[in-house]
Parts: C-alpha cells; sequence; structure tokens
C-alpha cells in the first residue's frame, strides 16, 4: 500500500528527489501545490524552525502528514551566509542565476571558500505532532569562480566537490547519493520506518 505524505514546497526537482529516495518505503510525496496549498512565510533565521513551519502548514491545510526542508549552502568566509536566505540572497523574486552573480562577487579577493550546504528535514503525522522528526545533512564543499555543469540547481554550478567535480555536473543519482538531502532523505526514510510504524 502507497503512503502519501505531502511536501510543502512546489520545487518539481525536490519533489522528484524526494519521490525518487522515498518510493523504497512505498511512499508517494506530492506537493502542496497539487493541493492548491500557497506557500508560508519563512520568518525565521534557522533552517530547523523554517521547516517545521512550512511542515505544520502544509499538514494542517490537506489533513495528510507532512514533510518539509529548509536547505541551504553557508560559506565560512561569509559568517555563515547566505545560509536560511539562499534562495533570495539577491532579493525577491527568487533568481538562481541572480544569487550566484551576488555569492561570486562577495567573494571576490577572499581566499577561504569552503562552503557546505546544510538541509534540514522535519516530518509530521499532523499539524499538532509533538514529535515532529528531525533530519539534518550536510555537503562539503569549495566555492570556484568558475561554472561547471548542467545538472542540480541553485549553487551547484559553483560548488566544487572534494574529488574536483562540481555539483552540476553529477547526475541525479550521483547526487543523490552524496549531498546533504540525499543524507537528510535517507536519516529521515529511517526514523518514518523506526517511528511512524510504516
Amino acid at each position: 500500500m502507497t503512503r502519501k505524505i505531502v511536501l510543502a514546497s512546489n520545487n518539481k526537482k525536490k519533489l522528484g528527489e524526494l519521490n525518487d529516495l522515498l518510493k523504497s518505503i512505498n511512499v508517494e510525496v506530492v506537493s502542496q501545490g497539487s493541493f492548491g496549498v500557497e506557500s508560508v512565510e519563512e520568518p525565521f533565521h534557522t533552517f530547523l524552525e523554517n521547516s517545521l513551519v512550512k511542515a505544520r502548514h502544509a499538514s494542517k491545510s490537506t489533513g495528510l502528514p507532512a514533510i518539509a526542508d529548509d536547505s541551504g549552502i553557508c560559506v565560512d568566509a561569509l559568517g555563515g551566509m547566505p545560509g536560511v536566505f539562499s534562495a533570495r540572497y539577491a532579493g525577491e523574486p527568487s533568481d538562481d542565476a541572480r544569487n550566484n552573480i551576488k555569492l561570486i562577487a562577495s567573494l571576490q579577493g577572499v581566499e577561504n571558500r569552503k562552503a557546505h550546504y546544510t538541509c534540514v528535514i522535519t516530518a509530521v503525522r499532523s499539524a499538532d505532532d509533538p514529535e515532529p522528526l528531525i533530519a539534518v545533512g550536510v555537503w562539503d564543499g569549495v566555492i570556484s569562480d568558475e561554472a561547471k555543469g548542467e545538472g542540480g540547481f541553485g549553487y551547484d554550478p559553483y560548488f566544487v566537490l572534494p574529488d574536483g567535480r562540481h555539483a552540476a555536473e553529477l547526475t541525479a543519482t550521483e547526487k543523490n547519493e552524496v549531498s546533504h538531502r540525499g543524507k537528510a532523505v535517507r536519516t529521515m526514510l529511517n526514523l518514518i520506518k523506526e517511528r511512524w510504524y510504516w
């Protein structure tokens, strides 16, 4: 029996990644947009708080269990920025190209290019679930001035892995194996199996 969890996002790439990773436990992830649910404000300064408010909103609006993530890139030399502001680093509306231009400009003349993606995923059985499941994934790399690759999204073209490849050069399967989201989703998968008795 396939069970449904609503994703508190309308990002098709996130939806695809989550479905690829959760199909092994017969969970179908459906977007909140398919229920006519609009995004909720993300007023907090931590990935955890933003993820949780999104999951609770999606669950309350649909009556289904919900899963949400908040993720972003944290650059050491910028004190962890863009962090929770990664998607709108260059302002509204969110635009990957403008965000990347601003990030590279912010790092001109900076030697320390260490960065990491962080993903916090929360899942709730209901809007008032007192025990949300929480999973965290981190993906280390450095920021390059040069963009490479056609895959991924966000800052992936400029994010260089320890093996020298840019995140945008990975296939979807390769990315799921090593990325912050892939790590967090695998942890979440185990938490759902252990805690939700599915």
